[in-house]
Parts: C-alpha cells; sequence; structure tokens
C-alpha cells in the first residue's frame, strides 16, 4: 500500500480523517460514489474540500494510487472530481489508480482549482 507523502492525516483542528495508518484485514473497503445533498453541514463540505485541496497540492491532474487515502473520504469525491485513471479499474484494490477531474472540481469548487492553476 503506497503511502501518500505530504498528504495531512486529517483536517486540521477536526476528526475528518485523509489516511489510513495500515491497510484492512482482507479486501480493502471498495471505492463507490456516495450522493452528496445541497443540506451537508458546512463541516463537512470543509472537509471535502480540504481534502481535494491536499490532492491537488500533492498530484495536479496527473493520476495517484489510492495508497492509504481513507475510503470514506473519497467516497464523497468519487465519480465526480476523483475518477479511476485506468482500465479495467478494482474499486478494491489499494493500487486502484485515481486522477482528478479537472473540470469538474473547478465546478465544484471553484477557489481550490482558481487559487492552485495561478
Amino acid at each position: 500500500m503506497e503511502k501518500h507523502r505530504g498528504m495531512p492525516s486529517r483536517l486540521p483542528g477536526t476528526d475528518f480523517q485523509f489516511t489510513i495508518r495500515r491497510p484492512a484485514k482482507g479486501t480493502p473497503p471498495a471505492l463507490r460514489a456516495r450522493e452528496r445533498y445541497a443540506d451537508r453541514r458546512p463541516a463537512d463540505r470543509r472537509a471535502d474540500e480540504g481534502f481535494l485541496t491536499a490532492l491537488w497540492d500533492l498530484y495536479g491532474d496527473a493520476p495517484f494510487a489510492r495508497g492509504n487515502l481513507d475510503a470514506g473520504r473519497l467516497n464523497w469525491l468519487f465519480g465526480r472530481e476523483i475518477i479511476p485513471a485506468e482500465d479495467p479499474f478494482n474499486p478494491e484494490s489499494y493500487d486502484a489508480v485515481l486522477q482528478i477531474d479537472v473540470a469538474r472540481a473547478q465546478s465544484s469548487f471553484p477557489a481550490l482549482i482558481d487559487r492552485n492553476m495561478s
């Protein structure tokens, strides 16, 4: 399992986890898109933005391995701002390759991408 050096382990000042310390016993949790409703708490939205910011700062639009990224946090962005970068894609693998969909990330988090692209 690849470790994402430089990735914060959680959103500062909160318990929103970004990475895991060790692999799950058995099969890793599968990645699946979770529905984001308009009435989500502001703290949840900040966690999504913080996670995507950290990924953008590390990788930009380049592909990256799932590795030790928290599946629960990935699921909130998976299928929208974070997409599979390989075919066939195995959602139950720590070696799965993902990528930020820049156009979708810009529409969902305009300040994030604009801040980092200039």
